[in-house]
């Protein structure tokens, strides 16, 4: 199977509240070396910052054939990008994040296996657009591995991934229950599922941004780590496999041997790191609670 390129492109952006950080995203897509045609559409989600303001007019307006619109009512990235999809004209549709950065080859390599594939995701990096320790709290595989759902199949982040408009036609809209995490990988198995494919992309690189501040870097670990139970809720009777019994005592004793109480040179984990394995117990946890599932 092998397609030629899109007539157009779709690049999704759903938005929030990020006026001060999305012109480096607009900026990265007006740099793109992707010789076809494509649109950028961004899907505000009931910002209070001025991005509407900032984006009327924008200098770079006709050169990303760049619109915005209003997805307020339901919040949630899910609904952002229903919407953006809803005013979306292209025959392919790429998303990604505005508080992210995308590499100048970012769209040519993502088209490029599309062509051979329904769907396609790609990797992202956390080094460019981070300081080296912000970029240590989070681990991040390389470029040519791809996160997979125990048990079912592999899967992609929403901040870098494509698909053929038939593809979203034929598998429907992203679960606005998910309205913080893992709606990407929800989406990305509904679409193997749906019988679909899903290749990779390792040279479609987009620069991550992590959050900037210990606080919201824990709200945003847990509040994934529910998320994953969640959808072990909803997957395991097709075959979602929870994490292994060890996995959770082990990260304990990491938690302990390097808590933060103990001075900084006689332990490897920075206080970032320590909250990225804090946060994702405790979310699970509170996940299971909910959902009356063992997810820990």
């Amino acid at each position: 199977m092998s397609r030629s390129l899109p007539h157009l492109v779709s690049v999704i952006v759903p938005a929030f509240n990020c006026a001060h950080l999305i012109d480096v995203q607009l900026t990265a897509l007006a740099r793109q070396d992707y010789a076809g045609e494509f649109e950028v559409v961004v899907s505000d989600n009931g910002s209070t910052d001025g991005l509407r303001a900032l984006l009327r007019d924008h200098p770079l307006t006709a050169t990303l054939n760049l619109r915005c619109v209003d997805s307020t009512g339901v919040v949630g990235v899910s609904h952002a990008r229903n919407v953006g999809i809803e005013h979306a004209r292209g025959d392919f549709l790429a998303f990604c994040d505005a508080d992210d950065r995308a590499h100048p080859n970012w769209l040519t390599e993502l088209i490029a296996v599309a062509a051979t594939s329904d769907a396609v995701g790609g990797s992202i990096e956390t080094a460019s657009l981070n300081d080296p320790d912000t970029a240590a709290w989070l681990p991040t595989p390389p470029p040519d591995q791809r996160a997979a759902v125990k048990g079912m199949y592999p899967v992609a982040g929403g901040c870098n991934l494509g698909m053929w408009r038939h593809v979203f036609d034929a598998v429907g809209s992203w679960d606005e229950s998910y309205v913080a995490g893992c709606e990407d990988t929800d989406y990305c198995l509904r679409l193997q599922l749906a019988g679909f494919s899903l290749a990779h992309a390792p040279n479609a690189l987009v620069a991550y941004r992590i959050r900037g501040s210990h606080t919201a870097f824990r709200r945003q670990q847990s509040t994934w780590a529910q998320k994953q139970v969640q959808l072990y809720a909803q997957y395991r009777s097709l075959g979602a496999q929870r994490p292994p019994l060890t996995m959770t005592p082990m990260q304990l004793l990491l938690l302990a041997i390097h808590n933060p109480a103990v001075p900084r040179p006689l332990r490897q984990l920075s206080y970032g790191q320590w909250l990225y394995y804090a946060a994702g117990i405790a979310g699970r946890i509170r996940g299971s609670i909910r959902h009356r599932v063992y997810f820990v």
